[in-house]
Order: structure tokens, then sequence, then C-alpha cells
């Protein structure tokens, strides 16, 4: 196997584009201007405004400001786009010898963002 394949390049995240990393719904997610992400679900209706104070991470090529925990100067700005329900996930459980059967679905509520600005 060849060395220089097996090993991610040193490429800067971003080139030059400002990024950062938001923590909301117990999970942390690398946003940049103009992504598109599904969220847990937020308050709010389709087409409001929303920001989000808890921001871990700040970079734009190699400046790099990180909180701790939080940057406290920086909110990332976003709009939502839509309110819905993703595709419905089965849950079975079988217990074998015992005819026992159980047959579950979830669907879980998400929240669609535009980030509109760091």
């Amino acid at each position: 196997m060849n060395q220089s394949t097996s090993h991610k390049s040193s490429q800067p995240i971003s080139n030059g584009v400002k990024f950062a990393v938001i923590e909301t719904g117990g999970k942390q997610y690398l946003v940049k201007p103009q992504d598109k992400i599904r969220l847990e679900k937020l308050p709010g209706e389709s087409g409001a405004n929303i920001t989000f104070d808890k921001v871990l991470l700040v970079g734009e090529g190699d400046k790099v400001s990180l909180g701790t925990p939080y940057l406290s100067q920086n909110t990332i700005a976003g709009k939502i786009l839509k309110q819905g329900r993703a595709d419905k996930v089965l849950v079975m459980k079988y217990h074998n010898k015992t005819r026992y059967r159980r047959k579950r679905g979830h669907r879980q509520l998400f929240t669609e963002v535009e980030i509109t600005a760091i």
C-alpha cells in the first residue's frame, strides 16, 4: 500500500472561507455561510431568524479562535427553512422460542436551518 494515499492531506478546512463549530441539541456542527443543516427540533416557524450563541470555535484560513468552552463575543445567524419529520425508522424486538415479537416505528422531528452569517 502506498503510504501517501493512506494519510489525509494537511489542507486547511476552509481555504479562506469563514467557518465555525456550534453546539445545539447536545451535538456539535461544523458550519460555513450558506450551509443547510438538519438539527434537532428548535422552536420557531419557517422563515424565522435564529441565532446560535453556543459557539465553540471560529476560524478563517489559518486564524482560529477557540472558546473555553464558548466564545462569548461570537454568534451565528441562521434562518429556519422548514420544520419536519424524518423518515420512519422501524425498531424490531424478537425473542426466539417464546413467540415474542414487537415492531415499533419512530419519526424524529427536525429543523432545517440555513446559516446566513458568522
